[in-house]
């Protein structure tokens, strides 16, 4: 069979789209979570905003200058206004503010911390905020934060403008003092090349001197207002918080946001298969079936009307179509790891699906550690067809007690050769005879379906792939990892078997728990083979229960003592 179920590479992005939906929605408690943290936050953040008020200056910046209207003059360029932000910041500002609001120098960590300043992009602006509880306490103290700022700045300039024209004082002075010798000096002088070269030098000293005198003069005329204040803050009239209904439904936005995000990452790390896909790129074969929820424990075949029953059908058909499995009619079922009940479900009922075409079909129940076959189903060994008949066994060897008929209602009967408790497992399943029994799909009218223990649990299930080399597993990709799949078919390919696909299915928890029903009863011990050839008495009527889809099927139970 070449239909190995995996999505092509050109599907569609929709469809894409939608299959990853579905797998994040796995995961609806991180959803539900995401949007209860949200929703919180949200809250908290209405009603702690409900409390709080914003009030706000603008402050525009300019240079000190001589001439404000002067084309030529550019602020922006002698200005950072990054570093006039984080002035504004500083605690020196909020020191300043203090004293004007009269309040202590342990207040000073709060104010500052109610103080936000902002610069918008390409401007000299400065935008003050600060909040406060009191809406009279925030304008209050934005314009006290904003009138320190431009208090210290004019402070700063000044402090510069005074450094720099005390320098320029202490070089004019010793220039001048010099230029006043030089000119007694000339006065002393007779005319000639002695006073020409006194003249000269003392004209250079008039230059300097012109030149220091003219700084200082540009030094004091300059305009050291470092700002004006373009809006003075106002008592807000209403709180600065968004509210708690839009609170509530931003944080409920983002809750889903951070919900989706989680569950996406949890998708991504999660080791089980997240599809059929997944599953079939995993072991290398087709998903042969998906069985309906809750319908893996049940014997459903015969009932026309069930959809587990029109799954294992398909199964079926799909298996015969295989020419890897129709050359030989041999199908070894095994679970990967846990319990049997789904794999032995799955193939008591794909025995019962087969005989409904009209093969002569052999169950074989490969567990000889814990059998439970022949105390589950309707079994008789009133008829032996001529194919099911065995020759005579050494004592100790299994199969010991013969072969058993199974009745699978509307779908017919086949033969059922239970598990026994042996002391050496592997030299039972290793044997001649167990080999002389598996042969018995050589017949062309004969298939033999055999159901191991857990591949991953016991090695039970390669000493038999070379004999049974079709394998099909059964698991629950919510149960199973990708990893475990991907051992499961390294070992059997090792073992010289073949995957010929997988069944997938899901449990309800209705049927989770009477599974954990069943193992907390435990087993019935296997009878005597005396017991078992003893005449059967009327069979009970059978358990019956509701399938996924609401049809009447028929489940696989352990029957009482009373009941055989």
């Amino acid at each position: 069979m070449s239909d190995t179920h995996v999505p092509a590479r050109g599907e569609d992005e929709p469809e894409q789209l939608r299959e990853q939906f579905r797998q994040l929605l796995r995961y609806r408690w991180l959803i539900s979570g995401g949007i209860g943290v949200g929703l919180l936050a949200g809250a908290w953040l209405g009603i702690t905003g409900a409390d709080s008020y914003a009030a706000t200056t603008d402050v525009v910046l300019r240079a000190p200058t001589s001439d404000p209207f002067a084309p030529t003059l550019s602020s922006d360029k002698a200005i950072n206004m990054g570093s006039e932000r984080q002035t504004a910041l500083s605690r020196k500002v909020a020191e300043g503010a203090a004293k004007r609001l009269g309040i202590g120098a342990d207040g000073v960590d709060r104010l500052q911390h109610g103080l936000q300043v902002t610069n918008p992009p390409q401007t000299l602006v400065l935008h003050f905020t600060y909040t406060a509880a009191d809406p009279k306490q925030a304008a209050r103290r934005a314009n006290a934060l904003t009138q320190s700022y431009i208090d210290l700045r004019k402070e700063q300039w000044e402090a510069v403008r005074g450094s720099m024209l005390k320098s320029l004082q202490d070089q004019l002075n010793p220039v001048a003092k010099q230029n006043d010798e030089l000119a007694r000096q000339i006065k002393a002088l007779p005319n000639g090349s002695a006073a020409d070269s006194a003249y000269a030098v003392q004209a250079n000293l008039l230059n300097r001197i012109t030149d220091l005198r003219g700084k200082i003069t540009s030094l004091k005329a300059l305009d050291m207002t470092p700002g004006n204040v373009i809006r003075n803050a106002t008592v807000p009239p209403s709180s600065d918080g968004p509210g708690l209904p839009l609170s509530l439904g931003l944080g409920g936005l983002v809750g889903v946001g951070l919900g989706l995000l989680g569950a996406w990452v949890r998708l991504v790390f999660d080791p089980a298969p997240r599809s059929a896909g997944d599953v079939a790129r995993a072991v290398r074969g087709p998903v042969l079936g998906a069985l309906p929820r809750g319908s893996a424990g049940t014997l459903v075949v015969g009932h026309t009307d069930s959809r587990a029953a029109e799954e294992y059908r398909s199964i079926a058909f799909r298996l015969a179509y295989d020419e890897r499995f129709a050359d030989r009619r041999r199908l070894l079922v095994v679970a990967p790891r846990g319990s049997m009940e789904s794999s032995v479900a799955v193939a008591v009922n794909l025995a019962a699906s087969f005989a409904e075409t009209g093969k002569n079909v052999l169950l074989v129940e490969a567990d000889l550690r814990t059998p439970s076959l022949s105390e589950r189903l309707d079994v008789s060994a009133a008829f032996r067809p001529h194919w099911s008949r065995t020759s005579e066994h050494a004592e100790g060897e299994w199969p010991g007690r013969g072969q058993l008929v199974v009745d699978a209602g509307e779908s017919g009967a086949f033969g059922l050769v239970a598990g026994e408790r042996v002391r050496n497992v592997p030299r039972a399943l290793t044997s001649a005879r167990t080999t002389r029994l598996i042969a018995e799909a050589d017949d062309p009218d004969a298939t033999v379906v055999v159901v191991a223990p857990p591949v991953l649990a016991y090695a039970d299930a390669l000493a038999l792939v070379d004999r049974v080399d079709g394998v099909l597993i059964v698991c629950d990709p919510r149960t199973v990892h990708r990893a475990d799949l991907v051992r499961i078919r390294e070992l059997i390919v090792g073992a010289g078997g073949t995957v010929l696909g997988a069944v997938t299915h899901t449990e309800s928890k209705r049927s989770e728990a009477g599974t954990s029903a069943r193992r907390g009863n435990g087993r019935r011990a296997v009878q005597s083979p005396a017991a078992r050839t003893a005449p059967p008495s009327p069979r009970p009527e059978p358990d019956r229960h509701l399938d996924g889809d609401g049809s009447d099927t028929v489940a696989l139970r352990t029957l009482r003592s009373g009941d055989r």
